[in-house]
């Protein structure tokens, strides 16, 4: 029997096996060394994340001062001068100082100043004689005293019931602050004073031991404030030192000379309805 010679076909057989071995190692090791980016991994946010804002065209306007909401803040220290148009009268207008009324007159003079500024009227010389008079005079006969007239009673009596004025306030225990806050506001202010710590060469010496005088102004660049002062003819506009002015007000009683316990220090607020 013939037996055909197989060998050449194995051999052919086993090359090719081999080669397609080979070749499926090659292309699975090539596969495997292309590089592909990993994809950017990021932490999962736990919130909501906000919508973008878009900025207005046009920047909004600031409001204006009068729908500002009020500051709890102390008032600043003026800017600029204040210094308000407040007639002046000194409490002896013609020199008569021998007349008790009008030695003791100061308070009566500057609650007239404050009322004739509140008025927008002006104040003649005759006419602040005239009404430091009457006011005294009503002082005397309804209450019994015209002297060292008190915060709390030239409030009640020359500008409520004399003048029928009640847009006044009596301020204990102050500080310049209070003070320069008052005139910031608006107001006027009259202050009781131990004359003789003002240090006015204008005073017979050694001055007034109970004074009152009208604080119309403060000036921020000399830290003074301004005064009219009736204990003298030069006192319109008479400029005293923050210092002095709260090293001299002493808030004393009604009566004649008398006497004080303690410093009190307080002011009378006059404002224009």
């Amino acid at each position: 029997t013939y037996m055909p010679n197989l060998r050449p076909y194995i051999a052919i057989l086993t090359i090719m096996t081999v080669l397609g071995i080979a070749g499926w190692i090659w292309s699975f090791q090539a596969s495997r060394n292309v590089r592909v980016a990993p994809a950017i991994q990021t932490p999962a946010s736990t919130t909501t994340p906000e919508p973008v804002k878009e900025e207005p065209l046009v920047p909004p306007s600031l409001p204006s001062s009068s729908s500002l909401p009020p500051s709890n803040e102390a008032a600043p220290i003026p800017a600029s001068l204040i210094n308000y148009s407040v007639p002046f009268t000194a409490q002896a207008p013609s020199g008569e100082w021998d007349d008790e009324r009008q030695q003791d007159g100061c308070e009566e003079a500057s609650a007239l100043m404050a009322m004739r500024w509140v008025q927008n009227q002006s104040l003649s010389s005759a006419e602040a004689r005239r009404e430091i008079l009457a006011i005294s005079d009503y002082e005397q006969s309804r209450y019994g005293e015209y002297r060292d007239v008190s915060l709390a009673d030239v409030r009640d009596r020359i500008f409520k019931d004399y003048f029928k004025y009640d847009a006044v306030e009596v301020k204990m225990n102050i500080t310049a602050s209070d003070i320069i806050t008052a005139l910031s506001s608006g107001a006027v202010v009259i202050a009781p004073m131990n004359g003789q710590r003002l240090g006015n060469p204008n005073f017979t010496a050694p001055g007034p031991e109970r004074h009152m005088l009208l604080i119309k102004g403060y000036d921020p660049d000399t830290r003074e404030f301004i005064t009219n002062d009736p204990g003298t003819k030069s006192g319109a506009d008479y400029r005293y030192s923050e210092y002095t002015i709260m090293n001299s007000i002493l808030a004393y009683p009604t009566g004649y000379h008398e006497p004080i316990s303690g410093e009190p220090k307080g002011i009378l607020i006059v404002r224009k309805k």
